[in-house]
């Protein structure tokens, strides 16, 4: 069998397969810029606790509606936002700073969701809740996650501008738009929020962040600037996917854990050998 088989040989046999690839390449292609603009403006735990957060509501929606990835991803993207709104209030109108009150409300949505969770389910519903199932993606779950997508990259687009001018000038993006800054920073959380949702649907809760934060923390030591960051980090992600998905499938191993390993491990070997500040091309220099 050539290695060509052997890498077409799952997606082309399997429909769950081909519906996850095309799941991983969409929330690769709208998840990992997001993981970028986290980076730069320095929350990159705000988007592990966001994806420890959106737990209640999916739980909620799997307790009405069982595993419908549709009810649990409305359900987690109500408590999701809920929970980056309240902790944005509770850092302007008290001094606990926002990293701390995100800290604060996620331990608690994740322990509520976890009772929730345990209350009505088995161990085995708690795991698939926790951290996915490639067998759940359908065809309802996978056109939910393309529309996010789309959507996600349509509004990143808009609000392009101001979130690089607030990555690197926020004072100057104060003074110039006033109070329409909080209004680009919810919109920028929302979005974080809806893409943690639909890595959800593959990843579960626990590993979601990981196809936003590892592409895009690896695609730093490649890139000279914003855009070729952008590009590298969606390009890592949509390499962890193919390899993690066809890793999981021979292996017989969860394909959630499987994605975000591989991204680990390009992000390992991105720290070593990156072009742009790797341990190797410092030592050479």
């Amino acid at each position: 069998m050539t290695l060509f088989h052997l890498l077409a040989d799952p997606f082309v046999d399997f429909g769950f397969m081909r519906r996850a690839l095309v799941a991983c390449l969409a929330l690769s292609l709208s998840a990992a810029p997001l993981g970028v603009f986290l980076l730069l403006r320095r929350m990159s735990l705000v988007g592990d606790a966001l994806s420890h957060a959106v737990l209640p509501g999916a739980a909620i929606g799997y307790l009405i509606s069982g595993v419908s990835l549709v009810a649990m991803g409305i359900g987690g993207f109500i408590a999701g936002l809920a929970v980056a709104m309240l902790s944005g209030l509770v850092s302007r109108k008290t001094p606990l700073k926002e990293d701390a009150s995100f800290a604060g409300f996620y331990l608690g949505s994740l322990a509520l969701g976890v009772t929730l969770v345990s209350l009505r389910g088995s161990s085995m519903d708690l795991l698939h809740v926790l951290f996915g199932s490639i067998l759940a993606i359908d065809t309802a779950a996978m056109t939910m996650v393309g529309i996010i997508a789309s959507l996600s990259l349509l509004v990143l687009a808009l609000i392009y501008r101001a979130l690089v001018i607030e990555s690197f000038d926020p004072i100057f993006l104060h003074v110039s738009m006033g109070r329409w800054l909080m209004v680009v920073h919810g919109i920028f959380l929302a979005l974080v929020v809806v893409n943690l949702v639909a890595g959800f649907q593959i990843l579960g809760t626990l590993m979601s962040v990981g196809l936003m934060m590892l592409p895009a923390a690896s695609a730093r030591f490649w890139a000279k600037d914003l855009p070729h960051t952008l590009a590298f980090s969606v390009l890592i992600g949509m390499i962890s996917s193919i390899v993690g998905l066809i890793w999981s499938y021979y292996a017989s191993l969860p394909a959630g854990p499987a994605i975000v390993l591989s991204a680990s491990i390009i992000f390992f070997i991105s720290i070593l050998f990156g072009s742009r500040g790797g341990i190797w091309a410092v030592a050479r220099d």
